[in-house]
């Protein structure tokens, strides 16, 4: 059967990581995604190394190769007339037009929304930015920095310096709103209703990250108090953390009091499950540096590795604090198939975490050399224009006052 999206054409006009990654991910499901880049130097990202890869088209910088696989890559300048107009013809025909410009810029060239959707009434237009359309617009966005205002680094790692996240994960995160936020607004343009018309879906990274906080954002609009940061405990449940075994640390999670009692059981402490100060969750938490102390004194007695084993033959939620090579390994391990092959002599990929049963994600090609596929445009755009879906124009519907 064929992929989900096949047949859908997705203009990229994105760079650096959750644009990107967003239209990267609406490849793996089947669409044909076209990405913009400057000429000569395309994508920010392509000089984001090292590390590098090396490969049939030589040298590649490993940043841009994980948010661009299974793209066709065009050079165009929006300076340049005859270019502008090929981009103009491109977003014309697309089904999804993805874009992280700052506030104004494309409107300038005739590839702003308005403008773009009074062509193309069935475009789906992503915009992602910083800090949103409205007062923000301005600002500019980049992981790190939301990762501070936002709140994200003060409640990460230990007690003392604020850290961020080991990888840019408001991208990220803000990536998997553009594509959930996307695919529902073509789910929308098939209703009877719509016409076939589209709309201009927005995403931003404070609002990404503010709606990904999940729990502390909770509890701090319940108490008032904005939380701290605790390593790697959990400020709601206890056991919830790592641990020190004999040579190492131990990652243990107990949910409920059942599983205490099975840990206590484990350890060869049954009688902790009976002490009043850890009875229940709520009592755990509140003693829960005598906690650690006793579970620590029992953990000592073994090695992570033997203790891993028993717990998890209990049935208990324990593991090895490990690196990436550990954790391709046990993916690997467990069936998952963690990466893919996407070319002769090339760096291999990650899988992509989707299975579809009917539609399976099973081809992945390798990202795309600074205008590998520009004749490819110009023979796509050289073919006869399909009319685009009935439906009442955008400027016959009010804007939102939002």
């Amino acid at each position: 059967m064929s992929r989900p999206l096949e047949g859908l054409l997705v203009a990229d006009f994105s760079r650096v990581l959750a644009g990107p990654l967003a239209a990267a991910t609406l490849a793996d499901l089947g669409a044909e995604v076209v990405k913009v880049e400057r000429p000569g130097t395309g994508d920010d990202t392509r000089h984001w190394g090292p590390p590098w890869t090396e490969g049939p088209g030589g040298r590649s910088s490993s940043y841009f190769e994980c948010a661009n696989r299974s793209k066709k890559s065009v050079e165009l300048d929006l300076a340049d007339p005859a270019d502008r107009a090929m981009a103009v013809e491109l977003a014309s025909r697309c089904d999804v037009l993805i874009e992280n410009f700052r506030a104004g810029s494309l409107d300038r060239h005739g590839l702003g929304y308005a403008a773009v959707a009074a062509r193309n009434p069935g475009v789906v237009y992503a915009s992602i930015t910083g800090f949103g359309s409205k007062q923000g617009a301005e600002l500019p966005g980049y992981d790190f920095l939301v990762q501070a205002v936002g709140g994200l680094m003060s409640i990460t790692g230990a007690p003392g310096e604020p850290t961020k996240a080991g990888v840019a994960l408001v991208d990220v995160l803000t990536s998997k709103d553009a594509v959930v936020a996307i695919l529902a607004a073509l789910r929308a343009r098939d209703a009877p209703e719509a016409g076939g018309r589209g709309q201009h879906v927005e995403v931003n990274l404070l609002s990404s990250l503010l709606g990904s906080l999940a729990n502390q954002a909770s509890a701090y609009l319940a108490t008032g108090e904005p939380p701290g940061p605790m390593g790697n405990r959990h400020p709601s449940i206890a056991p919830y953390e790592t641990l020190r075994a004999r040579d190492g640390q131990v990652a243990l999670c107990c949910g409920n009091d059942r599983q205490f009692a099975r840990l206590a059981d484990v350890l060869g402490i049954p009688a902790a499950a009976r002490d009043p100060r850890f009875a229940t969750n709520a009592d755990r938490v509140a003693h829960r540096d005598a906690l650690v102390a006793v579970l620590e004194d029992a953990l000592g007695a073994d090695t992570v590795d033997a203790w891993v084993e028993r717990l998890t033959a209990a049935g208990l939620p324990a593991g090895k604090v490990g690196t990436l090579a550990d954790a391709f390994e046990l993916a690997t391990r467990l069936g998952l198939e963690p990466t893919v092959e996407v070319g002769k002599g090339r760096t291999p990929q990650v899988r992509s975490p989707l299975t579809l049963s009917a539609t399976p994600l099973t081809v992945y090609a390798a990202p795309p050399r600074l205008g590998e596929h520009n004749d490819d445009l110009r023979t796509l755009l050289s073919t006869p224009r399909h009319d685009p879906p009935p439906g009442p124009r955008p400027q016959d519907h009010q804007e939102d006052p939002r």
